[in-house]
């Protein structure tokens, strides 16, 4: 009985994976860009940037699908289990990595829990500032969780990933998304390197990412 249950969700989960790829694409029409790497079935970890909740749907969904079926996405436990429809959509839909944000609360290391995400073979998508960037200046400072992912699996592609335009789709407050074009850009991939300190590797892993962010995008 308990193995037709998981049956049963896995695939009224596909059905609605399908359902938002599907949404997405009729909102924005958004266009994969690999500038730096091709699309082929190899772990990765695609680190974004982030200035909409819809960050986390876009980016998942443009990837074509054998990606897609590889790739979790590490977001906040806090948002995505705040009630039983988004945890259905951030544990069953999207195999979200949830991650406590909170250190006095948190039972587990999200640094392992990303790690662990990685040794069962996914790739993850992360969004290094920690939170959304409302501010004037293209990037936040990077945390320090995709240096310690890094030193824990240096032969993991890291693959810069810019998400353009959507901060102007779905804004701050908003629910009803604007049907506007938006582009996920994907670059060349980045490692650790020998004896690299964290702050140069942060440095270094934030202007990868910016080198990525289309012209249009810079403009606006």
């Amino acid at each position: 009985m308990e193995r037709l249950r998981r049956i049963a969700l896995r695939f009224v989960a596909d059905v609605a994976g399908h359902g938002l790829v599907l949404f997405a694409r009729l909102i924005t029409a958004p266009r994969a860009i690999w500038a730096g790497v091709d699309p082929v079935p190899r772990q990765r970890i695609y680190f974004a940037n982030h200035t909409s909740n819809g960050d986390f749907v876009l980016a998942w969904a443009v990837l074509p699908p054998n990606l897609r079926r590889q790739t979790r996405p590490v977001a906040a436990s806090d948002y995505w289990l705040k009630s039983k429809l988004r945890a259905f959509a951030g544990r069953d839909v999207f195999r979200a990595v949830l991650i406590d944000r909170n250190p006095e609360t948190r039972s587990e290391d999200p640094v392992e829990q990303m790690v662990r995400a990685l040794e069962d073979g996914s790739s993850l998508l992360i969004f290094p500032e920690g939170g959304r960037n409302m501010g004037p200046d293209p990037l936040m400072p990077f945390k320090t969780g995709i240096y310690h992912v890094a030193t824990k699996r240096p032969d993991v592609d890291l693959v810069p990933t810019w998400i353009a335009n959507l901060n102007e789709i779905l804004p701050k407050g908003e629910v009803v998304p604007l049907p506007l074009l938006c582009t996920v850009t994907y670059g060349a991939p980045i490692h650790l390197g020998e004896d690299e300190t964290k702050e140069d590797f942060l440095a270094r892993a934030q202007a990868a990412l910016l080198a990525v962010r289309p012209e249009e995008d810079r403009v606006a």
